[in-house]
């Protein structure tokens, strides 16, 4: 071989040489590249979580509730799906559902606690459930109550409750409107769940909503009362309510403040407290009906999950 040619032989050698490290490094660059989409591509899911009921009609509103919202939220492509869980009582509770999330392969999932203000299910049991918090006391008791606590893959993210906003005024003074027929001579009586733990709150949610209610509809006179473990389930305190506004007032309208209906507490508890009041018939107005449906909590449910895609995306494209 001359010189000549084995100088060319070393120079088209260097050349493959260099040509298998530049598909090397090109490779390398771009698996690195799709790891690092993957990395940052998000599946985000909601979950609709309320109180959970043995009552069918209860259950049927809160999944209806997910039926009327769920076009809509996922309209933008921004969030790929939806489920409603029941805390206790009944399936799906919250496990089952973060569980089906998880084998979905969700990153993320916003949870819409449907309450109406804090309570321990709130801030306690469900951070608890899905393990965000470590209460053992919360735990305990879920353990007694046999709720299962699952912490999934995804990331979580609670969302506030129903009381941030004015939804509720809005609601029961719509409600109260149509039972109305002479504000001069009316009360309004809210019966609610009730929470001892957070009383002061509670009390303080009501009193709010009673003087909106009263300033936006012309009467003068509220009072309110519990119909849930607070009271231990007695229709009595319902009375008690009703005939407090009477003392003043020659009508009172009753208004259950509760998020679904339920036969136990619409019918049973606030619906037999009233029929004890004297001459209930000519002196209290009573529907027994409920929070939902509520056009204006749908939309605050697409709002308030949109508010969190937006600021999950936003965490995403700023890393």
């Amino acid at each position: 071989m001359t010189i000549k040619s084995l100088k060319s032989l070393v120079v088209l050698v260097a050349l493959s040489f260099s040509a298998v490290i530049f598909s090397a490094c090109g490779s390398k660059e771009e698996s690195s590249t799709t790891e690092s989409t993957a990395t940052v591509e998000k599946k985000v899911g909601v979950l609709l979580v309320n109180h959970g009921s043995r009552s069918e009609t209860w259950r049927k509103a809160l999944m209806s509730m997910e039926d009327g919202v769920k076009e809509r939220i996922l309209a933008d492509g921004k969030i790929k799906g939806t489920k409603t869980a029941h805390m206790e009582y009944t399936e799906p509770s919250i496990a089952t559902r973060l569980k089906e999330f998880d084998a979905e392969g969700y990153t993320d999932i916003i949870i819409v606690p449907m309450f109406l203000t804090v309570s321990p299910h709130t801030f306690d049991d469900i951070p608890t459930i899905i393990g965000q918090k470590e209460d053992p006391q919360s735990k305990e008791m879920l353990k007694i109550e046999k709720i299962e606590c699952y912490t999934p893959k995804a990331k979580t993210y609670i969302t506030p409750n129903l009381d941030f906003t004015d939804i509720l005024k809005k609601n029961v003074l719509r409600r109260v409107k149509d039972l109305s027929k002479d504000p001069a001579n009316e009360g309004i009586v809210l019966i609610g769940y009730g929470d001892e733990t957070y009383d002061k709150e509670w009390s303080e949610l009501f009193d709010k909503v009673g003087e909106y209610v009263k300033n936006e509809a012309g009467i003068s006179e509220h009072s309110y009362g519990w119909c849930g473990h607070i009271v231990h389930y007695n229709s009595d305190k319902t009375t008690e309510a009703v005939n407090k506004v009477l003392e003043k007032k020659s009508k009172a309208i009753v208004i259950p403040v509760l998020v679904a209906h339920d036969e136990e507490f619409q019918i049973n508890i606030i619906g037999g407290g009233v029929n004890k009041v004297k001459n209930s018939k000519d002196r209290v107005a009573y529907r027994p009906d409920a929070i939902l449906p509520d056009k204006n909590i749908d939309q605050w449910v697409i709002d308030i999950t949109n508010e969190y895609v937006n600021k999950i995306n936003t965490t995403v494209a700023t890393k």
